[in-house]
């Protein structure tokens, strides 16, 4: 007999609709985990880093990645926000970036006296060549997966992320209230 605790959870819009399945999280978190470390520490951003051949590390790719996924010039604050960091590590990370001619300070057009980062080409050349690699990767990891599938996954997991964002974000303002240990 499993004397394992099964800790089991459902949504708040499940349990409305009456809906009697319940999520196993038993069964999730050692997936979520395996996908993390599938992600975060195998060869698929070592390799598309390669792919880059721009010779950075992870965190300077980030910052070139949020410039991208941002589709024009972001304030290092902003840049450290999507990427959950403090202001200092994407300073060192922009400043080596400048150095290198990856990225580049501009002028605010709301604040002139505020400077914004933008890619260059090369950086931007740069970030493509990565993430067409980490894409690559995805697609034929899902190459036996029907359209419906893909689609399924992408809406699930952006709705998951979401959740757990907010929920997170809400428990770390209630441990700010004051009076709060």
């Amino acid at each position: 007999m499993n004397s394992t605790p099964r800790t089991r959870a459902s949504s708040g819009a499940a349990a409305e609709n009456g809906a009697g399945e319940q999520l196993d999280l038993m069964v999730l978190l050692p997936r979520l985990a395996q996908l993390g470390t599938a992600i975060n520490r195998g060869d698929l951003v070592e390799r598309a880093m390669e792919q880059a051949g721009s010779g950075l590390d992870r965190p300077a790719m980030n910052v070139l990645v949020q410039l991208r996924m941002a589709d024009g010039p972001l304030r290092v604050g902003e840049i450290a926000h999507r990427m959950q960091v403090v202001g200092p590590h994407v300073t060192r990370q922009v400043n080596e970036l400048e150095r290198r001619r990856l990225v580049r300070r501009v002028v605010d057009p709301d604040d002139q006296r505020a400077r914004l980062i933008e890619a260059t080409a090369e950086g931007t050349a740069s970030t493509e060549r990565y993430l067409k690699a980490i894409f690559d990767s995805f697609n034929q990891a899902l190459a036996g997966w029907s359209t419906e599938d893909r689609d399924t996954l992408g809406r699930l997991l952006g709705r998951f992320t979401d959740d757990l964002v907010t929920h997170l974000a809400t428990l770390d303002a209630q441990n700010r209230e004051p009076g709060r240990k």
